[in-house]
């Protein structure tokens, strides 16, 4: 594998920045992302808008159907697909390589001129309102969204990316045009491709496709939360476990401590069946089947959670092992030995991550939207190998304010 990887960066004609990830193989990757998500819905009657419109920006455009939309890729074995998150839009392709010229040409009038039919809204609406019924019957994901409005709460971030049934029943496709046009502008977006295609093939394509973007300005509205309340909640749905998070605020995508603090959360509870978490409530005590860290950054703030399921006896008990393991990490800092491995351990697994072709071009738009250097095996190695004993020690010390923030499903 490159470790380095080389990601080629700049702008289109009409403003739009792209990154390019020149990779050999047989497969393609390329799309849009979008610096605009729920976090941009800022009265309640559009609450779920961007997520709305991501589903529904493949019912046609005027020059064509949404049969055509949803056939285009699948004709060649390719995937159309996307995604919206509190602060991002993504609308992507994967194919196999040869049709990048499809793909983009597609991505492309859908982000400039998509319809929004009234058939294709009412279909969909149906289909969201079914999306939001199942996450209520998953408290093990509803539990996240709970903790979200009491941590965030009087805040954008607080509400669901899904919105209420209210809230997407009266969207009309004259708001997601609006949506459309205000959002999706070259100024607030960013133009991504992984795959074997020159560059120069790829930014004269993409040009095209993208001609008619509107210039835009960049999303720039958004107010950094103040300090987040605490709170320890225990709500009662008639689950058959406890599904709980706790969580400490943290950084966002440009604090200092970010490298410190996803080094310390995978120390705790990372995917190794070692991190300190699993050892301590699964292994040694057999309370948990699941229990897990991870960190959640925006651009202006971040939030590290813990997520654990278990029988409802045991709640108190699983309360009290995270509580100590935090601490325990804050109060009792890791030898160099240890540190030593923990660093080889994360650094393999995020190895591993590099391998996903569409992962890693998704990350590295990301990156380049909110103003970061895209990400490669090389600078994420150098990062990680140079966090201290020292700043591991300040980056436990925050996460071991965790205990403070917690909600309960039971």
């Amino acid at each position: 594998m490159d470790r380095s990887l080389t990601y080629l960066t700049g702008h289109l004609p009409n403003g739009l920045r792209y990154v390019i990830c020149p990779r050999q193989g047989i497969t393609e990757c390329t799309g849009v992302i979008v610096n605009a998500g729920s976090r941009d819905e800022l009265t309640a009657p559009d609450f779920g808008l961007a997520h709305f419109v991501e589903h529904t920006i493949f019912k046609g455009t005027p020059r064509h159907s949404g049969s055509y939309v949803l056939n285009r890729m699948e004709a060649v074995g390719g995937e159309l697909n996307a995604y919206t998150t509190k602060e991002e839009t993504a609308v992507y392709s994967s194919m196999p390589a040869g049709n990048f010229a499809r793909a983009i040409a597609l991505i492309g009038e859908l982000c400039t001129t998509a319809a929004f039919p009234d058939r294709g809204i009412n279909l969909e609406r149906e289909v969201i309102c079914d999306e939001i019924d199942s996450y209520l019957d998953s408290p093990a994901e509803a539990c996240f969204d709970r903790f979200d409005e009491e941590a965030f709460a009087a805040t954008p971030l607080a509400h669901n990316i899904l919105g209420t049934k209210e809230s997407v029943g009266a969207i009309t496709g004259q708001r997601c045009r609006l949506w459309l046009n205000s959002q999706f502008t070259a100024a607030n977006s960013v133009f991504f491709y992984s795959g074997p295609l020159t560059p120069t093939r790829v930014i004269t394509l993409a040009s095209r496709a993208f001609a008619a973007m509107p210039p835009g300005t960049p999303n720039t509205a958004r107010v950094q939360p103040a300090a987040m309340p605490t709170f320890d909640r225990l709500e009662s749905t008639g689950a058959h476990q406890c599904h709980t998070v706790m969580g400490a605020p943290i950084g966002g995508m440009h604090s200092e401590q970010r490298v410190a603090i996803s080094l310390a959360a995978n120390i705790l509870g990372g995917p190794g069946l070692n991190s300190q978490l699993n050892l301590a409530l699964r292994e040694r005590n057999g309370l948990v089947y699941t229990i897990d860290a991870s960190c959640t950054r925006y651009s202006d703030c971040g939030m590290m959670t813990i997520y654990f399921g278990c029988d409802h006896a045991d709640l108190k008990r699983c309360k009290q092992l995270v509580t100590r393991t935090l601490n325990r990490l804050a109060s009792h800092p890791l030898t160099n030995r240890q540190i030593t491995a923990a660093k080889r351990q994360y650094i393999g697994q995020l190895t591993l991550a590099f391998d996903n072709k569409e992962q890693v071009i998704l990350n590295a738009a990301r990156a380049l939207l909110h103003g970061l250097t895209p990400a490669s095996p090389t600078l994420t190695t150098s990062r990680l190998e140079a966090v201290t004993p020292d700043q591991l020690r300040q980056a436990a010390e925050v996460l071991a304010l965790a205990p403070q923030r917690t909600l309960t499903l039971a």
